[in-house]
């Protein structure tokens, strides 16, 4: 069984990521979206946007005079940002749904914003490279990734149920995004990588965040990111794995999120198409 990302299935998980967004995507967001220093009047693209948890902070900075692009995979969640950023009536958004790699817009970007987004991407390396294009000389991107240590226990829990549930070949492999962060599981790793981009003025710091997990929060976590690609989409296959989490799951269960925060300058940018 091949892995993917919730954002490639029907609903791409959208509510069960938002539930999750008071604890842990909204206050990481918030810190990536003050790392890019979004300045009023700029164009800022959100990469893997989901439900507007970075959308909604980068479009209040921009302003009316600015305007945002908020690109993912995910319809569903996507309609969920734009709920949030319509009952904001923050008029200065635009919403995409399409894979981040292959968005082409028609001008440059002030600023790029990733909130564990780049871990996502199937050829990391390349495809960051060809999105970073899409920067104008000076512009910045702020991403957030995990650090060394993240997401446990819930990483162990997950994997040792489905190893009992589903046994044998049906099991899959580690996917992309835990590849991928686990290439970047530190302030000096992360560091070097975005050097590697050719990218100026790079700092990373680190995000301290413990978050206490009820049981449907926990299996929410499964559901709503990177881990769905872990789950079978046959329906009775999925309840055999949910009942045995709900049933084991600790109900003291307390997520580690510690985040890496980033933030790096192009000093080119503007890939071909794009206009300056």
């Amino acid at each position: 069984m091949p892995a993917r990302h919730a954002a490639t299935l029907p609903d791409g998980g959208a509510e069960d990521y938002d539930r999750l967004a008071p604890a842990v995507w909204n206050p990481v967001s918030n810190a990536v979206v003050a790392a890019a220093d979004i300045l009023v009047g700029e164009r800022v693209l959100d990469l893997f946007a989901g439900t507007g948890t970075g959308t909604v902070p980068a479009a209040q900075l921009a302003g009316p005079d600015g305007h945002v692009d908020a690109v993912d995979r995910s319809a569903a969640m996507l309609e969920l940002a734009a709920a949030k950023t319509g009952a904001l009536h923050l008029g200065n958004v635009s919403f995409h749904a399409t894979d981040p790699v292959s968005w082409t817009p028609d001008h440059a970007y002030d600023a790029i914003i990733s909130c564990y987004g780049i871990v996502l991407l199937d050829e990391m390396d390349r495809s960051a490279d060809r999105l970073l294009d899409l920067l104008r000389p000076g512009g910045r991107i702020a991403l957030s990734s995990w650090d060394d240590g993240a997401l446990e226990p819930f990483d162990d829990f997950l994997r040792s149920v489905l190893e009992d549930v589903a046994q044998g070949p049906d099991v899959p492999g580690t996917p992309v995004f835990a590849q991928n962060s686990a290439r970047l599981a530190s302030p000096e790793a992360l560091h070097a990588w975005l050097v590697d981009r050719g990218l100026t003025d790079v700092s990373v710091e680190r995000l301290r965040l413990t978050v206490p997990l009820e049981p449907d929060h926990a299996w929410s976590l499964a559901l709503g990111s990177g881990y769905r690609g872990l789950l079978p989409d046959e329906p009775d296959a999925l309840g055999r794995i949910r009942a045995a989490f709900l049933e084991r799951v600790d109900r003291d269960l307390v997520l580690n999120a510690d985040s890496l925060i980033a933030v790096g300058t192009s000093p080119s940018g503007g890939g071909p198409g794009a206009i300056r």
